[in-house]
């Protein structure tokens, strides 16, 4: 078989698999996920033909996957891809540039360029902004805080990239006592220590006290959310960001999803004041509904992130704004441009009906559930509905018998110490009939499970 009989083939097993999104279980059975024992085999002296290589891919693998770009996929926040921005992925991977700069992709440097003002437009950020489209809402956050340290220690007359740490001065960091465990991850590949991190009390919503927030100073990097991982909160952003500004202290926003509310008038006012702050992280996956592995690291100075960046080489040189400057990767693909293609096709009206239909169908559930007997512990301020049975063992049998039944998956989590579940809406798949299945697999289950 030849290499566009190939491609073909493949896109036909790509087409037929999204053609079956809506029929397919919402997580694979135990005998799809046993089956993938049939992948455990030793690496052939002389190779397989690529033909037998897809088929097995798809059968095997692709029967074990989670319909997380379907409508009835309710976990962690996962948006379904659009189709023109699936699209865009795919013609960028025939593409296949090393998207570093204009001198080694100018075309899909062109596309993320313009893709970069979009979302500064849309988000209503600092026009000045960098925006850096990283692989994720993990590194990008990285790369915001590594570069908020730099900053910090620059203004005290210390250079990071030439001195190192070994005797530069003390950098604090404030979180939330509820902060996202991605920023955990970025803090301690940093080297903070997470013994070492102060945490910021947090009221029963899980939104900063201003009032007993630790005492802020020029060498602290205080880290806000929009959109708190289990009840979708948004700190107060108005008084943080003030007495951060106040007292010189670096403000980065973790908005992996929260920051998209800021694109509607209807639920802007969550995101009042973050424009104030230093640097910003948001996923492109969640409610621009791209495909995976396009986060944008977004930070008012510039050179505040391409100094921490900065891949310049003897061989490869580029302006400050190329990507391989601001991110942590030389070579990478074009991820901005599954963005560009989004923003493009919804514009700006498309992106804010998106996020207040998921607003809303959150809303809904949550009135269902608490007529059903369900406690539904959170405001539902945006999109995640965050929920108990009768009792602790009752939450934990209903996710069981829910996801066991296929038709809609969500996951457990912790919320005060306790179990609870959450469901979170953000597929432009899901529509008003995903819903009423959702709700009737729980009316079936019962708060006591």
């Amino acid at each position: 078989m030849n290499e566009l009989d190939l491609l073909q083939e493949a896109d036909r097993l790509a087409r037929a698999y999204t053609a079956s999104i809506e029929e397919r279980d919402a997580f694979p059975n135990e005998e799809a996920i046993a089956t993938l024992s049939d992948l455990d085999e030793p690496l052939s002296d002389s190779g397989q033909s690529a033909l037998s290589t897809l088929n097995v891919m798809n059968a095997v693998a692709g029967e074990a996957t989670a319909a997380s770009n379907g409508p009835r996929y309710f976990g962690f926040v996962l948006g379904a891809s659009l189709p023109v921005a699936a699209a865009a992925d795919r013609l960028a991977l025939a593409w296949d540039q090393c998207a570093s700069s204009s001198d080694s992709a100018p075309g899909v440097h062109a596309l993320e360029q313009q893709a970069a003002r979009w979302v500064l437009d849309i988000l209503q950020l600092p026009q000045q902004s960098a925006v850096a489209f990283g692989t994720s809402a993990t590194a990008c956050g990285l790369s915001c805080i590594a570069a908020a340290r730099a900053e910090l220690l620059a203004r005290k007359g210390w250079s990071l990239v030439e001195n190192g740490l070994n005797g530069a001065p003390n950098i604090r960091v404030v979180v939330s006592e509820v902060t996202h465990v991605t920023v955990k991850k970025s803090l301690q590949i940093l080297g903070f220590g997470w013994s070492n991190v102060e945490k910021a009390e947090t009221d029963p919503q899980g939104r900063i006290i201003p009032e007993k927030l630790p005492k802020l100073d020029d060498q602290t990097i205080l880290i806000l959310q929009a959109g708190e991982v289990n009840t979708g909160e948004f700190d107060p952003f108005v008084p943080l960001v003030q007495m951060a500004r106040d007292a010189g202290a670096w403000v980065h926003v973790d908005g992996a999803f929260g920051l998209w509310a800021r694109s509607t008038p209807q639920l802007g006012h969550l995101t009042d004041g973050i424009d104030g702050a230093d640097s910003w992280t948001t996923d492109g996956h969640k409610w621009l509904n791209t495909p995976y592995d396009s986060a944008m690291a977004i930070c008012r100075d510039p050179q505040a992130l391409a100094r921490v960046m900065n891949s310049d080489a003897v061989y490869s040189n580029a302006s400050a704004d190329s990507q391989k400057n601001l991110t942590l990767e030389f070579s990478r693909k074009a991820r901005g441009v599954s963005v560009w293609a989004a923003l493009r096709t919804l514009g700006r009206d498309g992106v804010a009906k998106m996020v207040e239909k998921h607003h809303e169908q959150a809303n809904q559930v949550a009135e269902r559930l608490r007529a059903l007997g369900f406690d539904v512990l959170n405001r539902v301020v945006l999109n995640q509905v965050l929920v108990r049975g009768k009792d602790d063992e009752a939450t934990k049998r209903v996710v069981q018998t829910a996801q066991a039944s296929g038709r809609v998956w969500f996951g457990a989590t912790v919320w005060e110490g306790r179990p609870a579940f959450r469901i979170s809406l953000s597929s432009f798949r899901t529509e008003e009939r995903h819903i009423e299945e959702l709700i009737d697999v729980l009316a079936q289950i019962g708060p006591t499970g």
